[in-house]
């Protein structure tokens, strides 16, 4: 595991904040400040993924198809494919961060 992510061992770290950098060597995921951000597109559905590292959680919004006029709204996780939030818990348990924060409720 790079230096950006969690312990060898791939156990959570104590420290979300250092896990950004193994978000960002991901497929997909940008760093942005204490934020962790990838997008996915699939069966019509336009889904943005952010990680919180302050708050330690995962929130998915839904985005409109380019040229709507409309905007990102946030989404609740039993709207969001399987596949998705399996390929999110994938991506934050292979950065060192706990996987179970993606089911946290805001």
């Amino acid at each position: 595991m790079s230096d950006g992510g969690g312990s060898e061992s791939g156990a959570p770290t104590d420290d979300p904040e250092r896990s950004l950098g193994g978000l960002a060597d991901r497929e997909g995921w940008r760093v942005d400040g204490a934020a962790a951000r990838v997008h996915y597109e699939g069966e019509g559905d336009r889904y943005s993924v952010e990680y919180y590292a302050p708050s330690d959680c995962v929130v998915y919004w839904k985005v409109p198809p380019e040229g709507s006029g409309e905007t990102a709204v946030p989404v609740g996780r039993e709207t969001v494919p399987t596949p998705l939030r399996e390929r999110i818990r994938m991506d934050l348990d292979a950065t060192g961060i706990d996987p179970a924060v993606e089911r946290r409720e805001l």
